[in-house]
């Protein structure tokens, strides 16, 4: 019983944390996306895009660190990782995908793939700046 109530628990802080993350994922994305699109993209499947990126990306960079053995402080060996970077290009890929396929302009069409691209690129930096100014 403890264990499944742990598995519940480790659950729900999971899509908690990582619906944080892809709200200010998603103020980013949406910004970047408005200004390339140069028209209105809908807020709320951004977030969608953002929320499912955000969950696998935690899952991705978890399962490293588990694999590697670094899964407490200091984090600065976890991030010199190579399987971590190849890790994070794989959720940039799953993140332009994402961003492309859900988020529709406006007009009701989708948005490039390169307004995509720059979008999660500047997520990502963001973010990469966070994660080293933080360790």
């Amino acid at each position: 019983m403890n264990a499944l109530l742990t598995v519940l628990s480790s659950l729900v802080w999971w899509v908690l944390y990582g619906s944080i993350a892809a709200l200010f994922c998603a103020l980013i994305a949406w910004v970047v996306l408005r200004w390339t699109e140069r028209c209105n993209v809908v807020f709320n499947r951004v977030y969608l895009a953002c929320l499912l990126w955000t969950l696998l990306g935690m899952l991705l960079v978890v399962g490293v660190a588990a694999y590697e053995g670094h899964l407490h402080p200091p984090f600065r060996a976890l991030l010199a990782s190579g399987l971590l970077r190849w890790a994070l290009v794989a959720d940039m890929l799953v993140g332009v995908v994402l961003v492309w396929r859900l988020t529709p302009r406006t007009d009701a069409h989708r948005v490039r793939p390169g307004s995509a691209c720059l979008a999660v690129g500047v997520v990502m930096a963001v973010g990469f700046g966070v994660a080293t100014s933080l360790v």
